[in-house]
């Protein structure tokens, strides 16, 4: 599908021409603000409380920035393959590609643990709007931000410091409208139980990425483990083996990763001009390195398949949010929308007293960002470019350094609350590919270089006088922080050992690492500090406007959304909301995407050809979805959301229903498959005993 003629934002000026109250199916709402009466008035279903919290306590969080849920009573979580694929590729060797042959297996005992995989189920929301924001009053730029992260992360620990089965997260809501506390109950045993071939969880490959029809079973399974047992989980979803019918009301339930729907006109036109294009252009460059390297070798391909999925997925989703800003229609119903706002609030005097003109203020910071954006990128945020041993070794010096600090006045990452995650992630055993690594490392240097200078006095420090792909070869080849055991002792040992250790990305990041302090230190004084302080009065100024009829940007925290099943109709072309597994034969071609796992072609004659694969809804959703359960009103599991349409892209900014949708792979196709194609009878038993 050609997206520059099939991707549409002008569907969307309907939606963004008043930003008053949500419409039609929009809204990614939290379980505390749930719009149960619209949802009754618009589909005849009601959901209570009762309902509320049973889904709430079923749905799962992964670490991997995936959702999930929890789908039997012996800790059984479906989720996407794709959320998975990190894991079967930790999992495999040169001998053993779980990835390529899918992990299947005959007994419970041969699961296997997913390194650095934590699993995590919400158990509360308190709201401490009034405790954070009385912690920051009156201050503003640097302060204001110390103040914040301070009052956080003296909260989280409160409520979570003599807890070590949960995680506590203190969450800006509307972008600084409310502050609240989300309570966890942590897993931090995941093991894999099922997920099906590489083939044929992204039958298709990238050509039909974000469009449909699609044929994917992009469905996996993995088990929560605690004391060396599955857990007992009686808060599960009851699992349906049946097809879901035309219209029938759908819920999403899942972690949005974050949406952009609530910035300002200036916050878009930066966007569009300078952070967009940037990411793109490295995105793209990577992009090809990544398939040159595959093509170099079969082994290269095996370890390199995870990276390029996810760098093209990228590719494709920025072109989308790009396009969606580019289209002068597009940002002309924002420019109305805020417009709107900013007269009714002018014609307030009390509500315009309060919250003054923070969208001339955020204006204003557009300049210091673009002027520290650069900078910022490529030594802070987006430092190492992907290489793990880089990362590895900036987290064990920072967290040495700022572990010798009282906890509030840490760098946040480091808070005593979020530290256990992060132990767990840098020290599980997960393979390091050198080939990789180097390629990662040698393409950030050589970026840094370009953007920044060479005569940069950061530039000149990082690579003194050796080339980008030089160093980033002395570097990986001669680190020995592939090894667990090696980190261990350098977490466990602090900045001591931190400052005694020999390991050349070790003391890479130690003599580097100044620079980057410093630009987030300016980031923060400058830009964040003020962008938040007056987000926060642009939030204050919508709840006065239009109360609390309005959902907030997504922030990868739990939400449940609203639709049913459709299909849609764009430029006289109506896509059916369902396929089927004969249609997936009959697109197979023999030919990488198109071509079939050797299962699948043995199991033609013995599967239901009318046996629906995928189908579409109307649910508002965006990327952190990924494996979110979609449920009926019984709240009866009908399949795994894991995609959008092509016209989902521009989603990040609005949603039109009448063309969004989601793409969601059926139950009724994986029990189908599981029974079928796979011999697993004994999870399809699991999955369907009441």
């Amino acid at each position: 599908m050609n997206m520059l003629k099939f991707v549409s934002s002008l569907g969307l000026v309907a939606v963004l021409a008043s930003a008053s109250a949500a419409r039609a199916d929009e809204g990614m709402w939290t379980f505390d603000n749930f719009p149960s009466a619209k949802v009754e008035a618009t589909y005849g279903v009601k959901i209570d409380k009762a309902w509320l919290d049973r889904v709430q306590a079923a749905s799962v969080r992964l670490s991997t920035g995936c959702s999930a849920s929890l789908v039997s009573k012996e800790g059984l979580v479906l989720t996407n393959h794709h959320c998975v694929v990190d894991c079967a590729q930790a999992l495999s060797t040169a001998k053993t590609d779980f990835v390529k042959d899918g992990f299947v297996i005959a007994t419970r005992a041969e699961e296997r643990k997913c390194p650095g995989m934590q699993a995590e189920v919400l158990t509360s929301i308190t709201d401490l709007t009034d405790q954070i924001n009385a912690a920051t009053k009156g201050l503003s730029g640097a302060a204001f931000v110390k103040a914040r992260n301070a009052a956080v992360a003296a909260a989280e620990s409160a409520a979570c410091a003599k807890d070590d089965k949960a995680r506590c997260q203190v969450v800006s809501l509307y972008r600084g409208g409310q502050f609240k506390l989300y309570k966890y109950r942590k897993y931090a045993d995941v093991r894999l139980a099922f997920a099906p071939e590489f083939a044929t969880a992204f039958f298709g490959g990238d050509p039909d990425n974000f469009n449909f029809p699609r044929f994917n079973l992009d469905v996996a399974f993995v088990r929560l483990y605690e004391g060396g047992k599955p857990v007992k989980s009686p808060a599960h979803l009851t699992w349906r083996s049946t097809a879901p019918k035309l219209d029938e009301v759908t819920f999403v339930s899942g972690n949005p990763g974050g949406t952009d729907r609530m910035l300002t006109v200036s916050q878009l036109q930066t966007q569009r001009d300078l952070a967009l294009p940037v990411s793109q252009l490295q995105r793209s460059e990577l992009r090809g390195r990544l398939i040159q390297f595959s093509a170099e070798s079969p082994e290269h391909k095996r370890i390199a398949t995870d990276m390029l999925f996810g760098l093209e997925n990228g590719f494709k989703v920025y072109f989308g949010r790009q396009f969606a800003l580019n289209d002068p229609a597009f940002m002309g119903a924002k420019v109305s929308a805020e417009t709107e706002l900013r007269a009714k609030v002018a014609a307030d005097p009390k509500l315009s007293a309060t919250v003054g003109d923070p969208w001339g203020d955020i204006a204003k910071v557009q300049k210091v960002y673009a002027d520290n954006y650069l900078r910022y990128r490529q030594l802070e945020s987006a430092a190492g470019g992907g290489s793990d041993l880089y990362w590895h070794a900036r987290e064990l010096v920072r967290a040495a350094q700022e572990r010798t600090k009282p906890s509030g006045e840490r760098l946040p990452e480091f808070a005593d609350a979020r530290l256990p995650l992060m132990e767990k992630e840098l020290l599980d055993d997960k393979p390091v590919h050198p080939e990789l690594e180097t390629l990662y490392l040698g393409f950030w240097l050589s970026k840094t270089r370009e953007y920044l200078t060479a005569d940069d006095p950061a530039t000149k420090l990082i690579l003194g006088k050796e080339s980008p792909e030089g160093l980033a070869q002395r570097l990986v080849s001669g680190s020995k922080l592939g090894d667990p055991a090696v980190r261990k002792a350098l977490w466990d040992g602090g900045l001591a050992a931190i400052q005694a250790s020999d390991d050349p990305m070790i003391q890479f990041v130690l003599k580097t690492d100044a620079p980057a302090r410093e630009i987030r230190k300016t980031w923060d004084a400058e830009v964040a500090g003020p962008t938040d302080a007056a987000a926060a009065r642009v939030a204050a100024a919508r709840f006065g406007v239009y109360g609390d009829a309005v959902y907030p940007d997504a922030t990868f925290t739990l939400r449940l959304s609203y639709g049913k099943v459709a299909g849609w109709t764009y430029r006289g072309v109506t896509v059916p909301a369902f396929t089927t597994f004969a249609g997936l034969y009959e697109r197979a071609t023999g030919a990488e995407p198109f071509e079939l796992a050797p299962r699948w072609i043995a199991a033609k004659d013995k599967l239901n050809p009318d046996t629906v694969f995928d189908f579409v809804t109307t649910n508002d959703i965006i990327g952190g979805n990924s494996g979110s359960p979609v449920i009926n009103a019984k709240g009866e599991i009908l399949g795994a959301a894991f995609d959008g349409n092509i016209h989902s892209l521009g989603g990040n900014y609005g949603y039109d229903g009448s063309i969004n949708r989601t793409v969601v792979v059926s139950s009724a196709a994986a029990t189908e498959a599981l029974d079928k194609v796979y011999g697993q009878a004994a999870l399809v038993k699991e999955l369907t005993t009441k």
